[in-house]
């Protein structure tokens, strides 16, 4: 299995420094312990949140139908998750 990659880095809005901020993603290591971090769900969460926001200052139909994709997404995440946790591989590494 290649090793996970929990670690980006986002530009920053303006080119000014720093340049970029780190984003860490928790890391399920396979002994069953982890690197605390934030999830996909998470970061759809707070787009969501975020451009809601803007939409009810300046909306127009992108932005709608981005939010609507984005919901969707989380959606099926959330349901992949349900699906795991059913079927008890939820947090497990399986080879």
């Amino acid at each position: 299995m290649p090793e996970e990659k929990n670690k980006y880095e986002l530009l920053n809005f303006k080119e000014e420094l720093p340049r970029t901020q780190e984003i860490t993603f928790y890391k399920l290591n396979p002994d069953g312990t982890y690197e605390n971090g934030t999830t996909l769900e998470e970061m759809l969460r707070v787009s969501i949140e975020r451009l809601q926001d803007l939409n009810s200052r300046f909306a127009c139909r992108e932005n709608s139908l981005a939010i609507t994709k984005m919901q969707e997404s989380l959606f099926w995440l959330n349901h992949r998750t349900e699906n795991r946790i059913k079927r008890d591989v939820e947090g497990k590494h399986l080879a």
